[in-house]
């Protein structure tokens, strides 16, 4: 695509303030101190993190490798019992992608209360 040469400088400057505009918030921010390990779930304090797995056992293994335990698999419902009472645990769960949706659709009908 050809740009006429009458429309060039002006959108020449639309783009250019465009970028400008974007990168403005960017360049202000001061330098964000640097995490002092890598970004990773850590199995120090107990959180609530569950992780989408897949049940073969290439993911098992990958599990037990990274976390030192078999994974525990959860339903949507257990997930949203966990949260209501403030459980935490050591090690990550798991939950199937199917089981995401169903939670995704429990906490929005919760949500819509």
């Amino acid at each position: 695509m050809r740009i006429k040469p009458f429309l060039a400088p002006a959108l020449t400057m639309a783009v250019a303030s465009s970028l400008l505009a974007a990168a403005a918030p960017a360049l202000a921010q001061t330098a964000a101190p640097k995490p002092t390990q890598v970004t990773r779930v850590s199995t120090a304090l107990p959180q609530r993190v569950v992780l989408i797995c897949e049940s073969d056992a290439a993911t098992r293994s990958a599990f037990v490798r990274e976390y030192g335990s078999e994974p525990v698999f959860m339903t949507a419902r257990e997930a949203v019992d966990a949260r209501a009472q403030g459980q935490e645990w050591t090690t990550p769960r798991c939950m199937t992608e199917r089981e995401h949706g169903r939670y995704l659709q429990l906490t929005q009908a919760f949500a819509a209360r």
